[in-house]
């Protein structure tokens, strides 16, 4: 009764799985219940020992069991089977790459010449909450644990949240698209102070591209690399698939893991795929996007060793790099970046994407920067002019005074304290919930939340996350992170399927909103057993049903 995971059909079934569907650590059982060896003597012995009633009793064991079987085996899901992979295969840009036979999708198909790329995460799943009825303009009945920004207002200890910004006549014209040279400057000092004091080569403004967002510098970058194999890990931010998908002269190349379950960086192997692959260019975040893993100090630094050594360019996405958790109370208020241990900013082939949206909470501005050497921003300038024009001018000057040392220390400070706080809350709450995190992050404001423990459907991503939008909660599946630019990897078999990644970036009041969401989920599962999950997900806005899987 087992088939290959390849063919879309059921995973192998055990007898132990037949006998009983009791499912540690959450005890569930199936809805008629396992047959005990006691129960089946008594209702044999208890009456005549006639051939008939045998028969009858057999018949009985037999209608358990087989109920039992079918019970399991509704456990046991492929992505044809499971309502949630429907829905999401069924989305436009989603579809499977290299299946045959190809069926015309009328969502995607309908404009000549026209591909759909695939929606990043927070996209797909904010399509699926307003299906259900989310609106941001009723938020506030939510809890968004999906989207990918930190909370916005006032937290403790930080300096005032700017309110105002200036309109001089020059800003109402087009900003040059390498960014105002004030703003250039502004950031160079700042990475100069705090990452290169006492080191001969400094960044000026001539090393700084400022960016309309980190997309906009990721595909600017992409825009201007050769033809290259380009190396990424699993998991990691969800843009990188559509980058690496979009621009066709980056081959991607995923590079293993040293400790797959630490997701932490294997040098020996990225140098070992330099040697014999050929890659010239590495992408990956740093802090990470989901997991809320870091690599700093000596580890960083052999990255970028490695980097000089091998001639090989580094983009890393630093985004995060305020969100760093200490245990110790005198290491709070430092930050994580490769431009502490590059040597020289014009020869290391080190690129630095970052901006205003994570560490100073303004997502809504879109004034990001890449920084690298300056012939790299030459390079920026130009495909810029094409790619999106350059970023918002007004915000660009406002943005200056935000970037002054002084300041910084005390945001990221603030920061840092507020955010721990927050995690430490959400890892308590879930930990209490019996949802204990392998690997807390240590960075980030994310939480990589492993569900494989829990009963079938509840413990894959896609369907964990359509049984929260009925209870007004947004999370992100994990498959969205694993990085899959062919998109031919079957959803079941990514390593991410039984993941979500759980932001602690909004209020904490939102944070136990979504939180008792969750515990809503859980405690319904234990109280009506799993025939409740798995189905009945809206499809769109007018309230239409999919139905039930039989």
């Amino acid at each position: 009764m087992s088939h290959t995971p390849q063919s879309g059909r059921a995973t192998p079934l055990h007898f132990r799985d037949i006998v009983s569907c009791h499912l540690s650590p959450w005890h569930f059982h199936c809805h008629s219940g396992p047959l005990s060896p006691t129960e089946t003597a008594h209702e044999i012995h208890g009456h005549d020992h006639t051939l008939t009633h045998a028969k009858h009793v057999g018949e009985h064991v037999l209608n358990v069991l087989s109920q039992q079987v079918h019970d399991v085996m509704r456990h046991y899901k492929s992505e044809k089977e499971s309502e949630a992979h429907r829905i999401f295969r069924e989305s436009a840009g989603h579809k499977p790459k290299g299946v045959l036979p190809q069926t015309v999708n009328p969502d995607e198909e309908t404009v000549p010449g026209i591909k759909h790329p695939g929606s990043t995460g927070v996209i797909y799943c904010s399509d699926r909450a307003m299906a259900n009825g989310f609106s941001y303009a009723s938020s506030h009945e939510w809890a968004n644990l999906g989207q990918g920004a930190p909370e916005v207002g006032q937290i403790p200890d930080a300096p005032p949240r700017p309110t105002v910004v200036e309109l001089p006549t020059d800003s109402l014209e087009y900003a040059p698209t390498t960014g105002v040279k004030a703003l250039r400057e502004a950031v160079a000092n700042l990475y100069n102070v705090t990452y290169r004091q006492g080191k001969k080569s400094q960044y000026t403004f001539e090393n700084v591209c400022i960016v309309p967002g980190g997309r906009a510098g990721l595909s600017r970058v992409a825009a201007v690399i050769g033809d290259v194999y380009c190396s990424y890990q699993i998991p990691d931010y969800t843009a990188y698939d559509q980058v690496l998908s979009a621009f066709k002269r980056l081959v991607p190349v995923p590079t293993a893991l040293e400790h797959e379950n630490e997701y932490r960086m294997d040098l020996k192997q990225i140098r070992k795929d330099i040697r014999i692959q050929g890659l010239e260019v590495i992408i990956a975040s740093n802090p990470r996007n989901p997991t809320g893993q870091v690599i700093q100090n000596s580890e960083l630094q052999d990255l970028i060793t490695l980097s000089h050594e091998t001639s090989t360019t580094v983009i890393l996405d630093e985004f995060y790099s305020w969100y760093i958790y200490p245990e110790d109370e005198a290491d709070f208020g430092k930050s994580v970046s490769s431009a502490s241990f590059i040597e020289d900013v014009n020869e290391d082939s080190v690129v630095i994407v970052d901006g205003l949206t994570k560490n100073w909470r303004l997502p809504g501005w879109r004034v990001c920067w890449v920084i690298g050497p300056k012939n790299l921003v030459t390079a920026l300038s130009q495909s810029g002019s094409f790619l999106d024009g350059g970023a918002n001018h007004p915000l660009q000057l406002a943005a200056i005074p935000l970037l002054d040392p002084k300041r910084v220390e005390i945001e990221r400070l603030a920061l840092q304290k507020h955010f721990k706080h927050k995690r430490d809350h959400v890892l308590k709450r879930l930990e209490n919930m019996g949802l204990k995190v392998d690997i807390p992050p240590q960075a980030t404001f994310y939480i990589w939340l492993n569900l494989e423990h829990l009963p079938a459907p509840i413990n894959n991503g896609l369907t964990f996350f359509e049984e929260l939008l009925k209870e007004k909660t947004i999370v992100i599946p994990g498959i969205f992170f694993d990085i899959n630019p062919a998109h031919r990897r079957n959803l079941f078999n990514s390593p991410c399927h039984h993941f979500v990644r759980l932001s602690f970036g909004p209020p904490l009041e939102d944070l136990d909103k979504g939180l008792d969401a969750i515990g809503r989920v859980l405690r319904k599962a234990k109280k009506d057993g799993m025939n409740a999950f798995g189905h009945s997900y809206k499809k769109s806005v007018d309230g239409t049903f999919t139905p039930k899987f039989v």
